[in-house]
């Protein structure tokens, strides 16, 4: 199996494995950060050029450096490969301004925008983007439309990470949507007198990273930090049954897929779960969901209770703190 080195990791592989993949069995730490690409959907990637990263060493054959910055999700892993990414200050100059195109058009909808808080661009934009942007023209404005009667399309805030259309193609019978016209003009659309109607239409929600495509039914109901996300099952025929319930005191606010580290959806799921069961009765809790300590989700979320008490302890210990237990 090929050996590849990201930013001074060395780690073995499977033949086929690309470079971002290979990141995120290192983990976290050195994995690129992404907008288009999703593990579960074919052909995904190598749209929005997030994850480039730099490739100091071609593989021990070659060992000449590629010349160019590659998107590390299109791109196979070699054996003797040599590859930087947060190492190389190009690379991190260089993703500051693919995030800048990428914002070129979106609007600054976060106080009022129903993705606030689990937005992977709001995620981008803090850590790799820039304080100001250069952009001094019009930008693009679009009407929001309603592409289903439980699906609100807003195309101001949209990247054309193409995620959604590759979700309706590779999971629906039928797609009724995609990117119509082309440059700066190109949009998600459906097509003419259709709409998005379907068992596992409302999975277009769970893989936008943006706010572009939004649940009506939880519109402007509540922030997600104010919620309590929790895993739950019920017996369903058409899906897996398995979900993430928000929940604001006994109440169901919404109903969504699970999702792993990398914010992908572990299993579909059918919209009969997703819109129809919004009664706490109705599932079989399991607990809280795993939410990362970096989420504004996660804050007041009790099941990172005694973790918070380690981290302060310890903390409390490196700076010389006494102990309060141990006080005279």
């Amino acid at each position: 199996m090929p050996k590849v080195t990201i930013d001074g990791i060395e780690i073995e592989v499977p033949k086929g494995t690309t470079i971002l993949q290979a990141a995120r069995m290192i983990g976290p730490e050195v994995a690129p950060p992404t907008m288009c690409y999703y593990s579960k959907l074919k052909t995904s990637g190598g749209y929005c050029r997030t994850c480039i990263v730099k490739v100091t060493k071609g593989s021990a054959q070659n060992p000449n450096p590629m010349p160019k910055p590659v998107a590390s999700c299109r791109t196979e892993v070699m054996d003797g490969m040599e590859v930087q990414n947060i190492t190389s200050p190009e690379i991190v100059e260089a993703r500051k301004g693919v995030v800048e195109f990428l914002l070129i058009n979106h609007p600054l909808d976060c106080p009022v925008c129903d993705q606030a808080g689990e937005c992977k661009l709001q995620d981008l934009g803090y850590e790799h983007g820039s304080v100001k942007t250069r952009y001094e023209f019009k930008r693009r404005e679009y009407d929001m439309i309603d592409i289903g009667d439980k699906i609100k399309l807003h195309m101001n805030r949209c990247i054309l990470c193409y995620r959604c259309v590759k979700t309706c193609e590779q999971l629906t019978d039928g797609r009724v949507h995609g990117v119509v016209h082309r440059g700066d003009a190109a949009e998600i659309s459906t097509y003419i007198e259709k709409a998005i109607n379907n068992d596992f239409s409302g999975n277009v929600i769970d893989v936008c990273p943006v706010g572009a495509l939004t649940d009506r039914t939880f519109r402007f109901k509540s922030r997600v930090w104010f919620t309590k996300p929790v895993d739950a099952h019920r017996k369903c025929d058409k899906c897996c049954g398995k979900t993430r319930v928000w929940l604001k005191g006994e109440e169901v606010l919404r109903v969504t897929a699970r999702k792993d580290q990398w914010d992908e959806v572990e299993d579909f799921i059918c919209n009969s779960c997703r819109y129809d069961h919004k009664k706490k009765s109705d599932w079989t809790i399991e607990g809280p969901s795993p939410i990362s300590r970096q989420s504004v989700i996660s804050q007041n979320h009790y099941e990172h209770l005694n973790e918070l008490k380690v981290q302060a302890l310890k903390q409390q210990k490196a700076l010389g703190f006494m102990d309060i237990n141990k006080r005279p």
